[in-house]
């Protein structure tokens, strides 16, 4: 049995991509990989990560557009630049953005 990981970096935390052009704020976070076989093998062999680390979930965004992300915790860095971002979703989610990360929101529970 493999011990689990605690994850780098934290909810409402902006990130920036190793390899790829794109940075979001992380709004999900899942211990190990928990998306589809078919998801993780389309990524080429020499970038596809493994599957026990932590997986995060991010309202990305690039030069051109905006998106949601689905990235490997060895494949994030934080972003320093202090830029916010443009991302719709992030008013829902967050609130005021405090230094390198964005501060959630009280949602009701169910």
């Amino acid at each position: 049995m493999s011990k689990m990981r605690q994850a780098k970096f934290g909810i409402g935390q902006v990130v920036r991509h190793r390899l790829f052009p794109f940075r979001g704020v992380v709004f999900d976070i899942d211990p190990v990989f928990a998306n589809t076989e078919e998801w993780w093998l389309s990524i080429p062999d020499e970038i596809r990560p493994t599957k026990d680390q932590p997986f995060y979930h991010l309202l990305a965004e690039n030069a051109e557009s905006e998106y949601v992300a689905y990235v490997s915790e060895q494949n994030l860095l934080p972003d320093d630049t202090g830029e916010p971002l443009r991302h719709p979703q992030i008013a829902e989610l967050f609130g005021r953005r405090e230094g390198d990360h964005y501060v959630q929101r009280n949602r009701p529970l169910n």
